[in-house]
């Protein structure tokens, strides 16, 4: 592809992750997405053919790789220590607040799955379903291997608290901010690591 069509589509999916952080889904209009990027609507429809799926591929660009990155952490941790919850839980956390302090518009993406959560956008869930739902199984299985003696319904349940848990740090929502003099990515580090012993604990109870 050649770069001048490559920066269109970044433009566009800059400014649409930008406005869906902003306004929700619903909110935000391809006019307005393309007054961001400086485009015509002809290049929203070439490069995406519909605003559902620009939508979806604002998701794509984020979570094919941190997909990627837990599936890959998952496999080594599974090598490496069989059986030992906290690898497969720091496969599973380290990569999400990775993005989270992605400094090219990370932020932006964690407010839009905070609107994702907010919204009821069926579409997008199937979406996300269909392309991610394959991970959510790994990791528990991998959850469930370690963890012999819960239930798959305690499993799923406690695996749905550990994700909720894991956005509200990606989001940093919490009481516990940065400390002056420690920088991004030992913070994001601390919080890993607070999670990990935090979910740990909940997974063994």
């Amino acid at each position: 592809m050649p770069a001048t069509q490559f920066s269109t589509k970044e433009r566009i999916l800059g400014a649409a992750e930008e406005l869906f952080a902003q306004q929700g889904f619903s909110g935000t209009s391809l006019r307005q997405v393309t007054t961001r990027a400086d485009v015509n609507i002809a290049a929203v429809n070439y490069h995406f053919g519909s605003k559902e799926n620009l939508v979806n591929e604002v998701f794509r660009r984020r979570m094919d790789e941190m997909s990627t990155q837990r599936l890959s952490m998952l496999r080594s941790a599974r090598e490496r220590q069989p059986g030992e919850l906290e690898p497969v839980l720091a496969a599973f956390v380290e990569p999400a607040l990775a993005l989270a302090g992605d400094r090219h518009g990370g932020g932006a993406f964690i407010r839009v799955i905070a609107r994702a959560y907010a919204e009821k956008n069926d579409g997008l869930r199937a979406f996300l379903s269909e392309r991610y739902g394959h991970v959510q199984r790994e990791f528990a299985r991998a959850l469930g291997a370690c963890l012999p003696g819960l239930s798959k319904e305690e499993l799923y349940w406690r695996l749905d608290f550990l994700a909720g848990a894991l956005t509200y740090a990606m989001a940093d929502f919490g009481l516990i901010k940065r400390p002056h003099g420690t920088d991004e990515d030992a913070h994001r580090r601390r919080a890993a690591s607070e999670l990990i012993r935090f979910a740990a604990a909940g997974l063994r109870a």
